[in-house]
């Protein structure tokens, strides 16, 4: 398995595709925007850039890794050669399930298509085309060419051939899988998405302000950011889906999304992304100063 195809060079799309580049393998980064695959090779060059800062890599692994990449507009075309496509597309199921329809045609045979997803069911994925045994979930945490942890998430149909090759796939590439099954949230965001929907619950209900809260998880518990600062790194609007995703799934009403995550999705008050969330970004991507509406 030499030719890996990525699609979205998003955040998640272009981590992916530079950790896998790094590890010695081609790949195809697919994405309909040539605005887009300019920003995402920008941002893996500026990532390489600061691991040779770091002297973790030399000059020429850099330059190794960003001629592994090649850019496509054109899914058929960029999946041509591919043993394996991992998606990493935005996180709507109806995008998804369109971009799998056309990559089961695209694709050969025996070429495994992997979902970077981080709640939406691979059963569900699998279902629309047609080798449902050969579609199966790899969750990367952001920022991937940092975060050791690969959720391998087997859809109802995955096979034990496709689950086992992917386990041993995400080692070469440096990783820790963690094999899963197929229910809304997977274990990550099961447990994640609660805890930020409470801490967003906590600061709704005014029992304490947002460094509180972000200090109490910190130093009480031992987390390396706080739940309020993780939501607005991962995007208020991703933990709004993914938490309805899970309140869909299971029909529980602990996991239906607190009011004030809902007004500040729809105020496109969206975290780091936007420049504001629980915390206000405009001079500093770090969490130092609280948005005004929370002070």
């Amino acid at each position: 398995m030499k030719n890996i195809a990525v699609i979205g060079a998003g955040t998640m799309g272009n981590g992916i595709a530079h950790t896998f580049a790094q590890s010695g393998f081609k790949v195809q980064l697919i994405d309909i925007s040539e605005a887009s695959l300019k920003r995402g090779m920008d941002t893996i060059s500026k990532n390489l850039d600061r691991m040779v800062a770091k002297e973790k890599i030399s000059e020429a692994d850099k330059a190794e890794t960003l001629s592994n990449i090649s850019t496509f507009t054109n899914i058929e075309e960029g999946v041509e050669y591919a043993s394996l496509v991992v998606e990493a597309a935005t996180e709507n199921l109806d995008l998804k399930l369109k971009i799998f329809k056309q990559l089961d045609q695209a694709c050969g045979d025996d070429t495994i298509l992997a979902t970077n997803t981080s709640s939406i069911s691979i059963t569900q994925i699998g279902a629309v085309t047609s080798r449902p045994d050969m579609v199966i979930g790899m969750h990367f945490m952001n920022p991937v060419p940092i975060m050791k942890l690969v959720e391998i998430i087997r859809g109802y149909n995955t096979s034990n051939e496709v689950t086992n090759t992917i386990m041993e796939l995400s080692k070469q590439l440096g990783k820790i899988p963690t094999e899963v099954n197929d229910y809304p949230g997977f274990v990550a965001n099961r447990i994640l998405m609660p805890m930020i929907n409470e801490s967003i619950e906590t600061l709704y209900n005014g029992v304490a302000g947002v460094q509180e809260i972000d200090t109490v998880m910190k130093l009480g518990m031992a987390h390396p950011m706080g739940p309020l600062q993780l939501a607005d790194f991962i995007g208020l609007d991703v933990c709004l889906s993914i938490l309805n995703v899970m309140y869909d799934g299971f029909k529980n009403p602990k996991y239906a999304p607190c009011p004030l995550l809902v007004n500040m999705v729809n105020a496109g008050k969206l975290g780091i992304k936007s420049g504001e969330g629980f915390y206000d970004y405009s001079e500093s991507r770090k969490a130092e100063k609280v948005s005004q509406q929370f002070i």
